[in-house]
C-alpha cells in the first residue's frame, strides 16, 4: 500500500520541462533555424549539448550565426570540441559564462553538466580534477533522480562511436545514482537501454547536419538520422517521461521511466 501511494503522489507531482539538443549553429545551414523556431513554443530548460555554433565557436560566429540566441537566458550548456578549436574555447566561455564543469537543481531533480572534451579538462580519468568534483558533486546533493549531460556520448552507434575516454566518468556516475545521460557529437538520435543504471540518449540533431547511424550498437532501442529536432523531457519527483520532437512530421520515440 505504501509504494501505491508513493507512486500516486509522485505521478501527481508537477513535471518539470528540460529540452536537450547539441550540433546546432552554423551561418551555412537552416536547420539549426528551424530548431530555434521549435523551441519558440516548448517551454523549459535548454541543457545546449555542445557544439553550439560552428565552426570553430568564435566571438563573431556567436555574434553572427548562434540562432538560438533568443533563448538564451533558459540555455544551461555543455561545451563541445568545435569551440575548443578556438584556443580555450574563449568564444563559448565568455558567451555563456558558466565553468568548465558545473550542477544545477531543476525541481526534484540534480543536473550535472560536465566537460567531456577530456584534454583540455585535464582529463577524465578516476583521479582526474573533473572525476574528483563529480564524486563531491554527487555525495552532496543525494537527489532521488539525477541527470547529466556533456558533449561526447558514452555509446554512440554513429560515425564517431563509443567514446571509451568516458569510463571512469560513467562509473562514478553509475555508482552515484545517475539515472540519464545527455549528449550529442554524433549528428543523429539514438536511445540506449540503461546502462549501469543509467539511460543514455545521443541528441545531435540541433541543426548543423544529419551523420548516418552506421551500425547499431548492442542496447540501442531506438535512433534516426533524417529529421532535425529536440528531445523533450518531463522530470518529476521518482521519474520522467521522454520524447523526441523533430522539426517537422510526427513525434519519434517516447516513454517514460521510475528513477532507481
Amino acid at each position: 500500500m505504501l509504494a501505491v501511494a508513493a507512486a500516486l503522489i509522485a505521478l501527481a507531482t508537477p513535471s518539470v520541462p528540460l529540452l536537450a539538443a547539441g550540433d546546432v549553429a552554423s551561418c551555412r545551414t537552416t536547420g539549426d533555424e528551424a530548431t530555434a523556431r521549435l523551441l519558440d513554443r516548448l517551454p523549459g530548460t535548454i541543457a545546449l549539448l555542445g557544439d553550439s555554433v560552428y565552426e570553430r565557436g568564435t566571438a563573431d560566429e556567436y555574434r553572427r550565426c548562434f540562432s538560438w540566441a533568443r533563448h538564451k537566458a533558459r540555455i544551461r550548456p555543455a561545451v563541445g570540441n568545435h569551440e575548443y578549436l578556438t584556443p580555450g574555447a574563449r568564444g563559448y566561455f565568455r558567451y555563456f559564462r558558466v565553468p568548465q564543469w558545473y550542477s544545477y537543481e531543476l525541481g526534484d531533480w540534480h543536473v550535472v553538466v560536465l566537460n567531456s572534451n577530456c584534454a583540455p579538462a585535464g582529463g577524465c580519468g578516476p583521479d582526474s580534477p573533473q572525476a574528483r568534483w563529480l564524486r563531491d558533486d554527487l555525495a552532496a546533493h543525494p537527489a532521488r533522480c539525477a541527470l547529466a549531460y556533456a558533449h561526447h556520448p558514452r555509446f554512440s552507434s554513429g560515425v564517431h562511436g563509443p567514446d571509451r575516454t568516458l569510463a571512469a566518468l560513467w562509473r562514478i556516475m553509475s555508482a552515484g545514482g545517475v539515472d540519464v545521460y545527455l549528449a550529442g557529437h554524433d549528428h543523429h538520435y539514438e536511445r540506449f537501454a540503461p546502462a549501469g543504471g543509467i539511460r543514455q540518449f545521443v541528441v545531435g540533431t540541433g541543426g548543423r547536419s544529419l551523420y548516418p547511424v552506421v551500425r547499431r550498437l548492442a542496447g540501442s532501442r531506438a535512433a534516426q538520422s533524417r529529421r532535425y529536432g529536440v528531445l523533450a523531457l518531463d522530470l518529476r519527483a521518482g521519474g520522467y517521461s521522454w520524447r523526441f520532437v523533430p522539426v517537422t512530421g510526427r513525434r519519434f520515440d517516447a516513454g517514460t521511466a521510475r528513477c532507481r
